[in-house]
């Protein structure tokens, strides 16, 4: 591949995203980011294009990390183009390689203005990398999709040019210009996956399969494809699955647990992949048996399905997303509320307020321990676990619900149970997921 046909690749495969108010290269200062912001400036040069700019994240996590930078810095004021260099701390874990890239794409993120481009330089190998390695971890289709050709990022778009071209022509493009570029020495680290597939079993598969990355590359793209299919068969599904929380005040996701049950085994696997996906990492296929045992438990059982970020419960016909906080022991401590006309924060546990006039006596909100019991003028001495369930108050919420009292007597259960003879004590509960993901 030329440099005429290089830039022509480039450009057709940036064509659906431009013009753009910017476009950023992620610049690290080796080989595959170099050609790339090489090229962009060449093809800058004779199109019309958006201002080129390029972003270095400094990671710290290798002991040449400043002359990277310094490199990176001399590079783009050989090709005028303006540096951005972001500064992150990794956080240590289980997992360096995760806490670097979460540390990078924060970066990007942050960065990214609304409408513009972010370039990043993976190519058909790398590509070819990704499906082992999902592969081997036994990813399912979404998994093996293997990288994006671009998707939304923050307030812009990243965008990946270079997927379809393996690295043999970036290494000559490089040679041709006479680039330079860095090398990373954890590179060579054949202990870490990845180093291992690049170094050790591409290589070998290519002596075999000269193409092996192109059929590899080409694979990762029907996966794509067939999880496009996968999600639009979820979309339909989830309009006829769709459910309301079980009472008004109660933002929580629901499903239609006897319109689930209609479906396939697998059709209700990949339903709650895609519905799951807003909240929280996604469950590997040893643990659906969690799926299995909460969608067949008895009507009167109590299942939980717990997930990475909060778990599935059920409540009558409904299924319902829980996030952490709901899952936690509860035990909140009772609280003076000496000015019923001012809303009072809970702990953790959102806002009350009272509407009406104030009953007097020494007010407090607390919650339930169990045994309490209500005397209702002219209806009187109710229990309160029973008053919760003919109110429907799912299992799950009783422990938060906040209770009025007086002298410390239940006069109010909030949202439930007005005080007698005064105003309503009104609960907005705390709430934890994203604004749209309801249903």
């Amino acid at each position: 591949m030329d440099d005429q046909d290089f830039e022509a690749h480039l450009l057709d495969a940036l064509k659906p995203w431009l013009p753009s108010g910017r476009v950023w290269i992620a610049f690290s200062g080796g080989l595959d980011s170099t050609v790339l912001l090489h090229a962009m400036v060449a093809l800058a040069a004779r199109q019309r294009l958006p201002e080129v700019r390029a972003i270095h994240v400094h990671h710290g996590l290798q002991a040449v990390a400043d002359a990277w930078v310094e490199h990176c810095q001399t590079v783009c004021l050989a090709l005028g183009v303006e540096l951005c260099v972001r500064r992150v701390r990794v956080d240590p874990g289980s997992s360096l390689e995760r806490a670097a890239r979460e540390a990078r794409y924060g970066a990007f993120q942050a960065l990214l203005g609304p409408g513009e481009l972010l370039l990043q330089a993976q190519h058909q190998d790398d590509q070819a990398e990704t499906i082992l390695y999902r592969l081997l971890r036994g990813a399912g289709v979404r998994g093996l999709a293997a990288m994006p050709a671009s998707r939304p990022l923050a307030a812009g778009r990243l965008v990946r040019p270079l997927l379809g071209v393996p690295r043999a022509v970036l290494q000559a493009y490089a040679e041709r210009h006479g680039l330079n570029w860095v090398e990373d020495p954890s590179n060579t680290d054949t202990r870490l996956a990845r180093n291992f597939l690049r170094q050790e079993i591409l290589p070998r598969l290519r002596r075999h399969w000269p193409q092996a990355p192109a059929v590899l590359a080409r694979a990762a793209a029907q996966q794509a494809e067939a999880q496009v299919l996968l999600q639009e068969l979820a979309e339909l599904d989830l309009q006829s699955c769709r459910m309301g929380p079980p009472l008004d005040w109660l933002d929580f996701p629901c499903l239609d647990l006897d319109a689930l049950r209609q479906l396939s085994s697998a059709r209700q696997r990949n339903l709650l992949r895609h519905w799951l996906a807003d909240f929280g990492r996604l469950p590997d296929s040893r643990h659906w048996r969690g799926w299995e045992a909460l969608r067949d438990a008895a009507v009167d059982a109590s299942p939980r399905w717990r997930l990475d970020g909060g778990e599935l419960r059920r409540h009558g016909r409904r299924l319902v997303w829980l996030e952490s906080l709901w899952c936690a022991a509860w035990a909140g401590q009772e609280q003076p509320w000496a000015a019923l006309q001012k809303p009072l924060p809970l702990p953790a546990n959102g806002t009350v307020w009272f509407e009406g006039a104030a009953p007097a006596g020494r007010l407090s909100i607390a919650y339930r321990q169990g045994g309490e019991i209500l005397d209702r003028p002219g209806r009187g001495r109710r229990d309160l676990k029973r008053l919760l369930q003919e109110a429907g108050i799912p299992e799950f919420i009783r422990p938060r619900l906040p209770l009025l009292l007086r002298e410390g007597q239940v006069i109010a259960i909030a949202n439930v149970l007005d005080c007698a003879g005064h105003g309503k004590l009104r609960w907005r509960p705390p709430c934890t997921h994203s604004p749209g993901q309801t249903g």
